[in-house]
């Protein structure tokens, strides 16, 4: 499986940006596509994921302000960043979950990161 992130860079406090992750190499598609992040000194957290189903989950700490969506023809989960804030910097990591045949699920599946940094 490959993933390919994009989308980062440096915005002022209040800005938006706009993060891509396309996925390739599994047959079976994808059931949960999401993002995660890791500031410097702390432990990578878990910022919103995107389920098969159609549902969502988000951090708190970003809800109303993130929006996560995913393209499943193209395999491609996005993560809208709208009123961003100086916590919200750190390198930004996709993370998907793919079905193995014939059970069971990969879980370690992560994109290149990608910094986000927010200045106030």
């Amino acid at each position: 499986v490959q993933l390919q992130a994009s989308g980062g860079g440096s915005v002022q406090a209040g800005g938006s940006l706009r993060l891509s992750c396309a996925a390739a190499g599994s047959a079976l598609g994808f059931n949960v596509m999401g993002w995660y992040r890791q500031a410097p000194g702390k432990q990578r957290e878990l910022v919103a994921a995107a389920y098969n189903g159609g549902s969502t989950n988000y951090a708190d700490s970003v809800k109303g302000r993130f929006t996560i969506s995913r393209d499943n023809v193209k395999n491609t989960v996005y993560l809208q960043m709208n009123s961003l804030k100086p916590e919200d910097t750190a390198v930004y990591y996709c993370n998907v979950v793919r079905p193995l045949w014939p059970n069971g699920y990969e879980y370690d599946l992560w994109g290149q990161g990608t910094q986000v940094t927010v200045s106030s």
